[in-house]
């Protein structure tokens, strides 16, 4: 779970956030034009929420809410920097704002509890972590959070290319690097042996696995290759980096790749990643479970649930056939969500083939 949503879910979920809640879940957008169209729609969410609001909440003002509305359409940071979605969540006091790597349904809600199944849902399949594009003779540096990919600018002592990293301790000393710094080239002179350029390889490695133990990484996050096979293999046979992990990795050359090609590879870690995750799912149907809404309600009340599974195929649009009501399935389900949270559990909104035995609603059991 990503350890920004994590966070807000528990801020949410504690008994210092008090309602009454306005969330509203936006899709947005790059280009003058799109960016318009998205404060329309949220001017007029917000005229719906309000009339929704003022009938529901008829011991409370909307003024403190409006307030944070108009200062958030003056914010023009806020709908020029656009992810693929956005979470909104007011109350009277605090307004939280959660940027979003999933296309979400555009909706509002007026509530005594968040939404939250749609941050829930981000959390899902979507890992921070470390790439390092790792060739023979050098390395670069990446961070990718929220399906995001960015640069990491290295010191300048930094193991960025063999020759910095060992320079008169190559071996023989004369080392024709290739000037492209890719997979192919000569190391040495026509006359080198195989083994020195197995030594430079090492060293070089070994200087790069030091210097990535100084890493700042307070989240302890992992650290994945993009490398060719043979350079994974000889790497992981140098690392002693407690950060580096062989669980996903992208095969191929990194050299001259650009930062779009990066980000597009890094699918294959999320692919990799997400078929474990799915997998360790499947075991916990072997445990006590229930399946159905009217035995999951009374039982995510009482803390009996450690792990909620909810296929998105309950996510109907709409407020039910009366307008003037506010309900719909989400609503229960979002309840059932924050009960699970606020006795410790864990939630999980996601596709139905991704669920244990494939089951739109499932319930795991503590005892």
């Amino acid at each position: 779970m990503a350890n920004i949503s994590k966070k807000l879910l528990t801020e949410l979920t504690s008994e210092k956030a008090t309602g009454p809640f306005i969330t509203f879940m936006l899709n947005t957008h790059h280009g003058h034009q799109a960016v318009e169209k998205d404060q329309i729609m949220f001017k007029n969410f917000a005229k719906e929420a309000k009339r929704r609001f003022e009938k529901k909440y008829t011991d409370h003002s909307f003024e403190p809410f409006q307030e944070k509305i108009d200062q958030l359409l003056a914010d023009g940071d806020f709908w020029r920097n656009g992810t693929k979605s956005a979470a909104v969540i007011l109350t009277a006091d605090a307004a939280y704002i959660h940027r979003l790597s999933i296309t979400v349904d555009d909706q509002y809600y007026v509530s005594d509890l968040p939404y939250l199944l749609a941050i829930i849902k981000n959390t899902q399949f979507n890992y921070p972590y470390y790439l390092m594009a790792l060739n023979r003779d050098s390395m670069k540096l990446y961070f990718v959070r929220n399906k995001e990919v960015t640069t990491i600018e290295l010191p300048e002592d930094a193991p960025k290319d063999m020759v910095t990293a060992l320079g008169d301790e190559l071996t023989g000393g004369n080392l024709n690097v290739s000037a492209r710094g890719g997979e192919t080239g000569s190391f040495h002179g026509v006359n080198t042996k195989d083994e020195e350029v197995e030594i430079d390889w090492v060293n070089y490695y070994q200087a790069v696995d030091n210097f990535l133990k100084d890493l700042d990484n307070p989240d302890q996050l992992p650290l994945y290759l993009f490398a060719l096979p043979e350079n994974q293999t000889q790497f992981k046979k140098i690392a002693k980096n407690p950060y580096y992990s062989d669980k996903a990795a992208i095969s191929g050359s990194p050299a001259q790749v650009t930062i779009n090609d990066i980000k597009k590879a890094t699918q294959k870690i999320t692919d990799q990643l997400t078929e474990a995750e799915t997998q360790s799912y499947q075991k916990l149907i072997d445990r006590k479970f229930v399946d159905q809404l009217v035995d999951i309600v009374p039982a995510a009340k009482e803390g009996k649930i450690s792990h909620l599974f909810i296929a998105t195929s309950n996510l109907t649009n709409g407020f039910g056939a009366d307008p003037d009501v506010e309900y719909d399935r989400r609503q229960v389900l979002n309840e059932i969500a924050e009960n699970v949270i606020r006795n410790g559990g864990q939630v999980f909104v996601l596709d139905q083939k991704d669920a244990p035995d494939e089951k739109s609603l499932l319930a795991v059991l503590r005892y």
